[in-house]
């Protein structure tokens, strides 16, 4: 390889390395001139480039003639550097440019090369490279000269001169020697991919774009074979496997070069076809998905984890390929552990997981109370858990003792998390972050105050069993930290449920994080648990210590100082959480709040405030047309808050154009409603719930009225989902209506009335019509628009509504409500202007000109008879 390549000389640069420009450029160049060979000599605007050289320039047809005449040192510039006109050019060592090395020595205001190595443009300008991992000479004879052509040079050895390692496997000195001093390890195709782009301008080899698209895959030519994992975990490795330029192998294949084992459910080395095969721990796997880069498998040997799990000495030499007398010593060694362990905890080697755990559970029943590592030494350089002997202690020591162990156990989980997770990806360099500073404080911001409170309790229970005594007052002691406790867990439990989504959102959109998180589960601190479910014991720890107080509490006489303080300290844990409980109900109340808030088009600012809190949701179809509102069939959102409810359009775009996006953008986010109107609480008089016949059905109406409005307006819906629960979500927002009025009776906010006593004609269902409506607006989100029709407003109901103010009993069994699918709103015309306008001369400008005066005494004669029976 190395045999054919020359010495790289300056490019762009004199003799002397430095530029020249202006005269001296002249003066340097006056014995040279410029040929421009074959269809280049017809190109004026070439031609003008070359003139700006000051130097000669001159046309042939395959450059010979030119050859001859040794006053001049002549640069060819060729269109394209193949043929046989190249081929003969080069032999005689001529100094060969391409129209775009031409180019861009002029806009650079550089002097021509020097050299009589050919040249077709600037996009490898800087660039040194190194080779490694190529067996066929005939793959780096076509490199080399396209490296060359392009203004690279090439050194045989790495050092730090050189700008990229062009590699053919992952793996070797030279790839070590990259990944430490952070040297792009490049795919051959960089190369072609570069020489397919030399006729442009202003392309450079170096972009980092570029760059990061041909960087060579962490598991370039590797052959990798899994051993010991479930099914859906090795079928998801050998994805990534797929992706990161690797291929899946077998322990038979005397290809295979890794075989990748998972240490928690292997007990023995696997045989291997060859002893040049690295076998590694899941680890090494991870890891170099999340560096990008092929590991030393000499870190990650199986055999090493083996020998420091059971041997009693760490072994001080590593050996990649064990002998046959090694190895027989290693399988008694195992056989002898094995028959040891299976004795004391058959799960020792088992995949740990919810299910195993089980048998681990401390008297406290949590999961909390044990330390998945194998090793029971803390990590932060603590000591162990005391583990007194139980026998002839009493109960109350015993429990106390338990309450030890399993405070040093999350303590130990705590430690893993603020270390192993937190602190690593808070050190890491920007330029290799997995995550954002963001996402970082929003994961691991408030596990911090936990962490310190509950190291504090630790160490004092730890004096107390260092020295026990029956009249120590364990109470007293969570009494100490209980305001520590309610203050640091409230913002964590809180906000939980939007950081498991952060964190979900991280782990499957980030592959470096997930790679990070996935060798992170593989190390014993960890106890093949992932991070989150180690970030969801401390929503469980306050619950876990009241069980073990409330134990201690059992065990501990009443004439015992402690009985009093642990009663004490129960209390106040209890209250705590039921005061976190109602925290978080309120957070998740205001988080929603928000969002609905992100969701409506123009929504009124004031809809957030911290009193409100959303109750409901129902979808409807307006039933008729009041000012005000939307028209008459359209399809309608009711949000139903504690003390007032939004109507909103659905926008219907924003489901089902077929061009719209399909992911969210968090910095635009899409509006999904429409704002239409408020209508507080204390605006709406009455609730009519019409009585569902065969041609009626799921039809309601409400009667509202602001205090500085003399009218009334009715706006009657129908819910269009046969599954909706009308009586619930009436029986919910007459609820809210008497508790905004601070009233306990709720009935008398309701009243039944049947449909031909408000003048509503729903004939059409009897042709089908709406019941279709109903059902397309259900299936395709689309408006129903116009494809049914209702009479107009009844013109003469101001008796009735008059009546409708006194109570009135609940016409059917109501049932607590459920969550409602969305709905729209109708409305009719102000019932007191209507009243009133049958008094006057004329008739009024307000009133439905279909409505005859016959109709309006017919109507109001009905109404009143119907009031009066009931």
């Amino acid at each position: 390889m190395d045999a054919r390549i020359q010495p790289q000389s300056s490019i762009c640069s004199d003799s002397n390395g430095e530029e020249n420009s202006g005269n001296d450029a002249a003066s340097v160049t006056s014995n040279r001139r410029i040929c421009l060979v074959g269809n280049l000599a017809e190109n004026v605007a070439l031609r003008t480039v070359a003139e700006s050289f000051r130097v000669p320039v001159v046309s042939s047809g395959d450059g010979k003639d030119c050859i001859q005449e040794d006053c001049y040192g002549t640069i060819f510039v060729l269109e394209q550097f193949d043929g046989d006109v190249y081929s003969c050019l080069c032999k005689q060592k001529q100094s060969l440019l391409g129209p775009v090395a031409l180019q861009q020595l002029a806009n650079k205001n550089e002097s021509l090369p020097d050299n009589t190595r050919p040249l077709f443009n600037l996009s490898m300008t800087g660039v040194v490279v190194c080779f490694t991992g190529f067996r066929d000479k005939n793959d780096l004879a076509s490199l080399v000269p396209l490296i060359h052509n392009m203004g690279g040079s090439i050194r045989k050895n790495i050092s730090q001169k050189v700008t990229h390692l062009i590699a053919n496997v992952c793996g070797g000195e030279k790839y070590r020697y990259a990944a430490i001093f952070r040297v792009p390890v490049m795919d051959p195709q960089w190369v072609y991919a570069s020489w397919q782009k030399r006729n442009e301008m202003n392309f450079s080899a170096t972009l980092d774009v570029f760059v990061a698209e041909f960087k060579l895959k962490p598991f370039h030519g590797a052959k990798v074979c899994f051993i010991g994992f479930a099914e859906d975990e090795k079928k998801h490795m050998t994805d990534i496997l797929l992706s990161n330029g690797g291929t899946v192998s077998s322990l038979d294949d005397p290809q295979c070069t890794h075989v990748v084992v998972d240490e928690s459910s292997v007990s023995e080395r696997p045989e291997t076809s060859s002893a040049k095969i690295f076998v590694v721990k899941a680890e090494w796997f991870w890891t170099s998905v999340q560096k990008e880069t092929c590991l030393e498998e000499k870190e990650y040997l199986y055999d090493d984890y083996v020998e420091q799990t059971f041997s009693p000495t760490r072994r001080e030499s590593h050996a990649a390929t064990p002998t046959s007398a090694s190895r027989r010593k290693r399988k008694r060694l195992h056989e002898a552990v094995l028959s040891l362990t299976h004795q004391q905890s058959p799960g020792l080697h088992k995949r740990r997981s919810s299910v195993s755990d089980a048998g681990l559970l401390s008297v406290s029943g949590s999961f909390l109370d044990c330390t998945a590592s194998p090793d029971k030494a803390l990590v932060d350089g603590t000591e162990p858990a005391i583990d007194t002997p139980r026998k002839g202690s009493t109960a109350r020591q015993q429990v106390f003792l338990e309450l030890l162990q399993t405070e040093c156990n999350y303590v130990h989980i705590l430690h893993t998390i603020m270390t192993m997770f937190k602190k690593h990806l808070e050190e890491m360099p920007e330029e290799e972050a997995l995550i954002n500073n963001t996402e970082l404080n929003l994961i691991f911001g408030k596990v911090p105050a936990i962490y310190e409170t509950h190291v504090r309790m630790r160490d004092e229970f730890r004096c107390l069993a260092s020295s026990w005594s029956e009249d120590y007052t364990i109470g007293s002691i969570i009494q100490k930290y209980s305001k520590d406790l309610l203050k640091a867990y409230p913002p964590y439990i809180n906000y939980f449920e939007e950081v498991k989504e952060v964190l979900t959102k991280c782990d499957n959109n980030k592959p470096r994080f997930h790679a990070f998180l996935k060798a992170c589960q593989t190390k014993p601190e960890c106890g093949r648990q992932s991070l989150q479910e180690l970030m969801i014991r401390p929503v469980q720890r306050l619950g876990s210590i009241c069980l073990l107080l409330a134990n201690l509490l059992k065990n501990t006489p009443k004439s015992n100082p402690d009985h009093i303080e642990l009663s004490r300290a129960l209390d106040a844990l209890k209250e705590g959480m039921d005061s976190i409980n109602e925290d978080k109900r309120k957070a998740e109340a205001q988080v929603a709040l928000f969002n609905m808030f992100n969701d409506i088009d123009n929504c009124p600012p004031d809809i957030v405030c911290s009193h409100r809190k959303f109750i409901a949701k129902a979808e409807v179809i307006q039933v008729s047309t009041t000012e005000g509102l939307s028209s008459k069939g359209n399809s309608l959102i009711l949000f139903l808050f504690s003390d007032l409810v939004e109507v909103c359009k659905k926008k219907s775009k924003a489901f089902n154009n077929p061009k719209s996006p399909s992911g969210v953008n968090t910095l635009q986010r899409p509006k999904f409603y429409k704002h239409v109107k408020l209508l507080p609480l204390n605006t709406i008089k009455k609730v009519i719930d019409i009585k569902e016949t065969e041609q009626c059905q799921k039809v309601f109406c409400l009667v509202c009225r602001n205090n500085d409005e003399l009218k009334e307006r009715v706006y009657s819906f129908a819910m269009p989902d046969e599954e909706s629960d009308k009586t619930g979500f009436l029986r919910t927002l007459t609820k809210q209506m008497a508790n905004n009025a601070c009233t306990p009776d709720a009935d008398k906010f309701l009243a039944s009335l049947e449909s031909h006593q408000l003048d509503i004609d729903l004939s059409d269902m009897n042709k089908g019509t709406l019941t279709k409506a109903f059902k397309f607006a259900t299936r395709t989100k689309l408006k129903v628009g116009r494809a049914f029709s209702f009479n107009k407003t009844p013109s003469k109901l101001k008796r009735a509504v008059s009546s409708m103010m006194s109570p009135f009993g609940s016409s059917n069994n109501l049932t607590p409500s459920s969550e409602l699918a969305q709905m729209r709103l109708a409305s009719y015309n102000n019932i007191s202007e209507l009243g009133n306008a049958e008094n006057a001369s004329e008739s009024p400008p307000t009133a439905p000109m279909s409505v005859q005066p016959t109709r309006k005494m017919k109507t109001a004669s009905l109404t009143v008879n119907a009031m009066k029976r009931m």
